[in-house]
């Protein structure tokens, strides 16, 4: 996992809407945010930008950092 730069908002019921990200000096806007599943490592979730590029990122809350952990391929169903 690497270390990456979220912009994101918490709701009051602990939903975390991600707007934008920055990996490798390129700032990404989210077009959909999908699937959503908490394990050992954090909260992760799949997210697309433009170009239908899907990303998996993860939110480890007792450090209050994220991160990016795969790419995945272009047009995968989130």
């Amino acid at each position: 996992m690497e270390p990456i730069e979220v912009t994101a908002r918490f709701s009051e019921d602990g939903t975390i809407t991600v707007q934008h990200f920055a990996w490798n000096g390129v700032r990404y806007h989210l077009e959909s945010a999908g699937r959503q599943w908490t394990d050992d490592d954090g909260q992760h979730m799949l997210v697309m930008v433009a170009g239908g590029q899907i990303y998996e990122l993860v939110f480890k809350g007792g450090e209050g950092r994220w991160y990016i952990t795969k790419v995945r391929p272009e047009h995968t169903v989130l």
